[in-house]
């Protein structure tokens, strides 16, 4: 099976001499930029993006349930990402594809050492894994998780490390695990997220101080009235 893509009228080779070829003709400056974000600027990018979002829905008034639920969302993302890496262990030492630079000439490679097999691109599986969880949790940061996930793949191609194929079947793997373990992940995860939330001292990776007290402001009930030592107590006020 390490031949999946030796026919020079393969698509799939056709593809990667296209996108690689954008390498040959851009200033060097380019290739050095592409190939630093591609090997870790874009996996950089997308874990900022996951703390960014906990950041904001931390933030949020709600009870601590919808708190615990939505933390426990964000933690499914890199969670996923580290999953579908140990399941893409397995296919990539029965497939064996051999990296495109050994098999075909006149690629250009930006990055070096890259000895291990081809199929499936670690980096297309972390990040589409991260960025579809991130996706299940907040529409908004996950398109732009999505974005950065599909970067990253095109960034692999241009850089001459992998097929096209490579960077799909990533972005299948990634894709499967973030979606299809999503709600057991939730089950198990909620549970002790809202343990977390209750602790005093570490209270606050799933609802900031302002959200608890804007949260327990919500619970009095407008108008009631509690009996006082001088009389009657507005609770609302």
């Amino acid at each position: 099976m390490a031949g999946l893509a030796d026919s020079g009228s393969n698509p799939d080779v056709d593809l990667l001499y296209d996108i690689n070829g954008l390498a040959k003709d851009a200033p060097h400056w380019v290739d050095r930029v592409v190939g630093f974000v591609g090997e870790y600027g874009l996996l950089f990018a997308m874990v900022l993006m996951v703390l960014w979002c906990w950041w904001t829905v931390r933030r949020r008034p709600g009870s601590a349930e919808e708190a615990a639920s939505s933390v426990a969302a964000l933690v499914w993302a890199p969670l996923a990402a580290g999953l579908a890496v140990l399941i893409n262990v397995p296919i990539r030492g029965f497939v064996e594809r051999p990296r495109p630079f050994l098999d075909h000439e006149g690629l250009e490679v930006l990055v070096s050492g890259k000895t291990d097999y081809s199929f499936v691109s670690d980096h297309a599986t972390i990040t589409m894994a991260m960025g579809v969880a991130l996706f299940v949790a907040n529409r908004k940061f996950g398109l732009v998780g999505l974005g950065l996930g599909l970067l990253e793949g095109f960034c692999r191609v241009y850089m001459g490390v992998h097929y096209p194929t490579d960077v799909i079947g990533g972005f299948a793997l990634g894709t499967a695990v973030a979606l299809l373990l999503s709600p057991v992940a939730s089950m198990l995860l909620t549970p002790v997220l809202q343990a977390v939330e209750r602790s005093p001292r570490v209270g606050w990776v799933v609802r900031s101080r302002r959200a608890r007290e804007q949260a327990a402001r919500d619970a009095v009930v407008p108008g009631a009235r509690v009996e006082g030592g001088s009389g009657e107590r507005d609770l609302a006020a």
